[in-house]
């Protein structure tokens, strides 16, 4: 890929999406890419800037974004978080919820690609609340890719995308595909109705949420952003947390170095103060 070829994509995308492209994703946009030529017809890069030049905000724009930020992902990617909601977050809201009369407890996966990561919250939920629980609660699961949530929605997953789940959730929350679909395992409809997908750009104006969250999941998103990005965003969701509520980063990414109002609990998990 020429320098020219890349800085062009690199200053499209961060208009766009906010997504910062240093100089070392060079290679990994360009085998990106190749998926997108192949789709197109279009034989070399320079050729594919010249297409987005011309098409510029269609629906190519679209797929570039896709191509670029979507990450392979699984079931329970960094348990620990998911052992804090058990152990930790959980027992704290329902000690809190009298006093604080939330009507719902409310969770949000703020990228959640392909949904391993919103269904894997809900089975916590499930596990600890159970299905029918006296207080309800609920999961908004967002990304910025609409093809990426189309398979969110379906929730049909390979083997390999389910292998830290407990063989009880998988047989109390997935269907296991016999014939042509052995190897895979479907969500079952119980759990894919307890999960909202909506296509999001975390960066552009407000968020369309009526209720504030309990938790909040913003996981391995950051790492795409410059850190004035990152100020911004980190900001715009402690304000949607409740008093007390958390916010859960992915374990690569810190809060170091980013003015904002929350503490620091563990390594990757931070919370808004409770109120005076």
């Amino acid at each position: 890929m020429r320098d020219s070829d890349y800085e062009f994509i690199r200053e499209l995308v961060y208009s766009h999406s906010r997504i910062n492209l240093g100089p070392d994703k060079k290679e990994l946009v360009s085998a990106r890419l190749g998926k997108r030529l192949r789709a197109t017809s279009i034989t070399s890069i320079s050729d594919y800037c010249r297409y987005l030049q011309e098409k510029e905000g269609g629906e190519e724009l679209s797929h570039l974004i896709d191509a670029i930020s979507t990450n392979h992902t699984y079931f329970f990617r960094e348990n620990e978080h998911f052992d804090f909601l058990n152990t930790i977050a959980l027992p704290e809201m329902v000690k809190r919820r009298a006093k604080e009369r939330w009507p719902r407890f409310n969770v949000w996966s703020a990228a959640s690609s392909s949904g391993e990561e919103p269904y894997s919250i809900a089975i916590t939920l499930a596990q600890f609340f159970g299905m029918t629980p006296s207080w309800p609660w609920r999961i908004e699961a967002t990304d910025i890719s609409h093809k990426i949530l189309q398979r969110a929605r379906i929730g049909i997953y390979r083997e390999d995308a389910v292998k830290n789940v407990p063989a009880a959730h998988l047989r109390t929350h997935f269907q296991k595909g016999f014939g042509p679909q052995e190897g895979n395992y479907r969500v079952k409809p119980h759990l894919l109705e307890c999960v909202t997908f909506r296509q999001l750009n975390l960066l552009e104006g407000s968020f369309p949420f009526t209720e504030p969250f309990q938790i909040i999941f913003c996981r391995n998103v950051m790492i795409y952003f410059d850190r004035a990005t990152q100020t911004e965003l980190v900001n715009k969701l402690a304000n949607l947390l409740v008093p007390g509520g958390y916010l859960l980063v992915g374990h690569s990414e810190s809060l170091s170095g980013i003015k904002h109002s929350l503490t620091m609990v563990k390594p990757a998990i931070y919370q808004r103060a409770h109120k005076p």
